[in-house]
């Protein structure tokens, strides 16, 4: 029977890299432990392989149609709004989608005005458009006075981040459609060209209790281990601003996603039907690419036990950078 709750634990300090503070590393430490109620664990490795790494059910933006609330973006129309009205943010995003198939995005942006007091005669206008550059897209304006709300589109191969480690490049599909906070997040990241302190932590395999499929033995436990890799996304001297909960589907083999509300983040390396509800995912890892998230639950772990959950952290916890990627591998 799967667990009737998330198992949460703290995360480890590190300790310092370089020529870090002490004091940034007790600070780190405290904030550490205040994340105890946000946090998950997992598992014992298990050895990848070519073929299941391309087992992946990647998830998609099929089903989500959200966008930031209080933006403005610009670029060139191509759809006017007011020619194209509509009652609501999802429909103005689904109309940008119908228009963007396989690898060309005649929309690849949205903006919508859904507040009627504030946008008055310009209720319900929806502008289509296509940006210089998606992943830098054009802002006009952005906070709580803008009556706007705006999101992105990605055709196929665009919205792709790498994670840049010693074993080689994690690609993630960012999905802005369900999290739009998240991959606004994302493209801060990029374009500060730095994602110091970034890091997996933690690593633990798929063990005997999930097939090569991610697929959940029957009879066999819910962990541990727990079939995921779990690092932080904050970047040193860029205050972390709390992720609101955003679309929450079951968690798949190879979905990226936030633990708590960040900047723990995790990827599954199994499908985790019993956390439906959990966790806000926000991207899923390019099959190929799995067996490089495979080969981390290989490397060398110790045994801890966190809020009385036994864990694997890593005895060298692996950095990495947050690159602009392709599908195909190519920046």
């Amino acid at each position: 029977m799967p667990p009737s709750a998330v198992p949460f634990s703290r995360r480890p300090s590190d300790g310092p890299r370089g020529a870090r503070p002490i004091l940034v590393v007790i600070l780190i430490a405290a904030a550490a432990t205040l994340l105890a109620l946000a946090y998950s664990s997992f598992p014992s490795a298990s050895r990848a392989t070519t073929a299941s790494s391309s087992m992946a059910v990647a998830p998609t933006d099929d089903g989500c149609c959200r966008g930031l609330e209080g933006l403005e973006l610009w670029g060139p129309a191509v759809k006017w709004g007011s020619d194209h009205r509509l009652l609501s943010a999802a429909a103005c995003c689904e109309s940008c989608k119908a228009m963007c198939k396989a690898n060309d995005c005649r929309c690849d942006s949205w903006v919508f005005c859904g507040d009627k007091k504030r946008c008055g005669q310009r209720f319900g206008e929806c502008w289509l458009k296509k940006q210089k550059d998606v992943m830098a897209p054009s802002v006009v304006a952005k906070g709580d006075d803008v009556m706007w709300t705006s999101g992105l589109v990605f055709a196929k191969g665009e919205g792709i981040v790498g994670l840049e480690t010693n074993l080689g490049t994690i690609r993630i599909q960012l999905l802005p459609g369900c999290a739009p906070h998240s991959v606004d997040y994302f493209i801060e990241v990029l374009g500060l060209r730095n994602c110091a302190g970034c890091r997996f932590y933690r690593a633990e395999g798929r063990g005997n209790l999930w097939d090569a499929k991610g697929d959940h033995i029957k009879n066999a436990a819910y962990g541990p281990p727990y079939a995921l890799l779990q690092g932080t996304l904050e970047v040193d001297g860029l205050p972390f601003k709390e992720r609101a909960k955003e679309a929450c589907p079951a968690l798949r083999r190879g979905s990226v996603a936030w633990v708590g509300s960040g900047p723990e983040f995790l990827i599954s390396l199994a499908n985790h039907g019993e956390w439906k509800g959990a966790y806000t995912v926000f991207g899923s890892v390019v099959p190929e690419d799995m067996a490089i998230a495979e080969e981390m639950a290989l490397l060398s772990t110790s045994t801890d036990v966190w809020s009385n959950v036994t864990v694997k952290v890593l005895r060298d916890p692996v950095y990495f950078k947050v690159k602009r990627s392709t599908s195909s591998g190519v920046p």
